[in-house]
């Protein structure tokens, strides 16, 4: 299907057997409770009813992972041949690439050429990679003297619970799954009421890879029953979450009501787009910056959402952008032409809808978009303001939504004093063709990745996360698994 035409999309959505319970202890559960529909923004049609978990479900997922770290083979096993488990679940989720996709698609209203060719490889090649690192990590000893040797060992933190949203259903669950199955923990994963069927999916995917029961479970269901019955669980030993700060500040006080689990945080942003005069390809940064803000609809933690363009170049960059905006093609999310699909759904758009209203209350100059596109499904118009002030709405609170803020600058350290001017700090874009200036600046910003002279670039090798109310701990490379491991020191007397 990677030359899959529209047609060939949506006869292939046509035939999808979309999953309906949770997967608990190696099986398909269908839960004791009610159930909720699935709604696809493509359309508004309803894609499934899936089975809908309480403090049942999640009590027996949590007691199959217990039992599976405390009791089973998984920790148990070699490294290597965790490993293996995991590039098996690789090879498995290749195989069934274009039901995966179709699926995300449906479900979360991504176009298919990005669910197929960006979603779905990142989701494979991650397991791969942390499959391929299992067998590589080195413990410790410390040089102490000749009457002693200490040793600092990693073990496995226990049962992890990971909680992802629905913007990049497969890809953030993997980050987090991954890596902790890789240090010999077990998972709970609970994806998004909004986005549960791929997950569901990776959850049937994991028995056929052959992981040991209670290893990896899936439970459906939305944030205050399912997500607070996870963060309140004592036997849940860290929590890993992606989403919003409000939900986040949740799930530190359902720790601090239970056990003092440990909660890594990958939370929202605010990113700046720094563009100096001297930037190597003015075009080339603003085809960039509208690639940014639109692609997946804007609704990305790590969206440039506000573009700080010198005010020399200002006209010019924003110009360009609202050309580039102006020219993507709107559409069916199974076409492979089509750049920007639609919104997760009416509450979500509705919420972008009353930022955009702001945004022109406010005094804020509307560019081009701010209306919602067609009569049937949630999509929305690309949309860019310029004229923004720093106080405004629309520069300080994370939209989540292809929404841009244009906003000048005639320093660079006004530019740096803007960047940081928010709560968040997850990442950031500059562009520059001075060396120094690019070092002094992105020592300067706070956040967790700046880019220079790209934006979105890098693979697994390096970590991804944030500070400020952004978030901390990492996602990605080596430093992951530190959230899922503990050291231990053990000192022999000789």
């Amino acid at each position: 299907m990677v030359d899959g035409t529209h047609q060939d999309w949506v006869r292939l959505a046509t035939t999808l057997r979309l999953p309906a319970g949770h997967v608990v202890d190696g099986t398909d559960e269908p839960g004791g409770g009610g159930t909720f529909t699935v709604v696809s923004p493509r359309d508004g049609s309803a894609l499934a009813e899936v089975a809908d978990g309480g403090q049942q479900e999640v009590d027996l997922a949590v007691a199959a992972a217990r039992r599976a770290f405390d009791a089973g083979p998984w920790p148990r096993w070699s490294p290597a041949d965790r490993g293996r488990a995991l590039i098996r679940l690789a090879d498995l989720i290749e195989r069934d690439r274009a039901v995966l996709a179709a699926t995300i698609s449906l479900e979360t209203g991504k176009p298919i050429a990005e669910a197929y060719d960006i979603e779905l490889r990142a989701a494979a090649g991650t397991f791969r990679w942390y499959g391929q690192l299992a067998d590589k990590l080195a413990d410790e000893s410390p040089h102490t003297g000749p009457d002693s040797l200490a040793l600092v060992t990693r073990e496995p933190v226990g049962v992890v619970a990971a909680v992802v949203p629905w913007n990049f259903p497969l890809t953030l669950a993997s980050w987090k799954v991954a890596p902790a199955l890789a240090a010999g923990c077990t998972v709970v994963l609970k994806p998004s009421e909004l986005s549960p069927l791929s997950a569901l999916l990776l959850g049937r995917l994991a028995i056929e890879a052959e992981l040991p029961p209670g290893v990896l479970n899936v439970v459906a269901g939305d944030g205050p029953t399912t997500g607070r019955a996870l963060g309140l669980h004592a036997d849940v030993d860290v929590l890993a979450f992606t989403g919003s700060t409000a939900v986040g500040r949740q799930f530190l006080r359902y720790a601090a009501d239970s056990n003092l689990k440990r909660v890594w945080l990958e939370l929202g942003g605010k990113s700046p787009n720094i563009v100096l005069p001297d930037a190597p390809d003015l075009d080339r940064a603003a085809a960039t910056a509208a690639w940014g803000i639109f692609f997946n609809q804007g609704e990305m933690c790590t969206a440039p959402s506000r573009l700080l363009v010198h005010s020399s170049i200002a006209e010019r960059v924003t110009d360009a952008v609202v050309a580039r905006a102006e020219a993507l093609r709107i559409g069916d999310p199974l076409d492979p032409a089509t750049a920007m699909g639609a919104l997760v759904g009416e509450t979500h758009l509705a919420k972008v809808l009353d930022h955009v209203e702001t945004g022109r209350a406010e005094g804020a100059r509307l560019r081009t978009g701010g209306e919602r596109h067609g009569t049937t499904g949630t999509y929305l118009q690309p949309t860019v303001f310029d004229r923004v002030d720093p106080g405004m709405r629309l520069a300080r609170e994370e939209i989540f939504g292809p929404v841009l803020s244009v906003l000048t600058f005639d320093t660079v350290e006004e530019a740096v004093r803007l960047a940081n001017g928010t709560d968040y700090g997850l990442a950031a874009g500059l562009w520059t063709a001075d060396l120094t200036t690019a070092h002094r600046i992105a020592r300067a910003m706070r956040a967790g990745t700046v880019w220079v002279n790209c934006y979105e670039e890098g693979d697994l090798t390096v970590p991804f996360g944030g500070v400020k109310q952004s978030g901390h701990g990492r996602d990605k490379s080596v430093h992951a698994l530190d959230k899922y491991t503990d050291l231990k020191t053990t000192w022999i007397q000789l």
